[in-house]
């Protein structure tokens, strides 16, 4: 059994590193994000806040349970995006939908909520795989790290020391 803080720090490391490799492959590599991939960055930059905090606080009772509760959510929400992304990266070409203006013009031109909506639904270039691993896409992997991490929280509720 491992310790709450220890548990927190592991979350915390491993998404910093999924960013740092992600800011890699986006400025040493050349690979540009995909608005779906802007999203499973955030959703990891808010798992790393909610972690960050959490192994700095070392929470007793209710406040860990908040933080696995932030965790879990947050991990949830990036394993939807990434699942819309591996979803989209498996349609036939010609059911791909074309792909929609920058994410910065989106946010620019569009109300926010409008954005959100027609980023989340993903374009052509969302459905384009630039890099593989074993076989398997950035979002796939994505998809992997976040249900993993929604398994760990859940099982840290019962296996990581009080």
């Amino acid at each position: 059994m491992i310790s709450t803080r220890i548990f927190f720090l592991i979350i915390f490391l491993c998404c910093v590193s999924l960013i740092i490799f992600g800011l890699y492959l986006e400025h040493i590599q050349g690979l540009d994000p995909c608005p779906l991939c802007v999203f499973q960055r955030i959703a990891y930059i808010l798992i790393i806040i909610a972690s960050l905090i959490a192994v700095i606080h070392n929470p007793a009772n209710t406040w860990k349970t908040i933080y696995k509760f932030l965790i879990f959510i947050f991990s949830v929400m990036g394993a939807s995006v990434a699942g819309r992304q591996v979803w989209l990266q498996h349609l036939p070409p010609e059911l791909v939908p074309e792909c929609g203006p920058g994410l910065d013009y989106m946010l620019n031109v569009f109300p926010f909520a409008d954005a959100v909506r027609m980023i989340l639904s993903g374009s052509g270039e969302c459905a384009e795989v630039q890099w593989r691993f074993i076989g398997l896409s950035i979002a796939e992997w994505s998809l992997i790290v976040f249900i993993a991490i929604s398994i760990a929280t859940i099982l840290s509720v019962f296996f990581v020391k009080k």
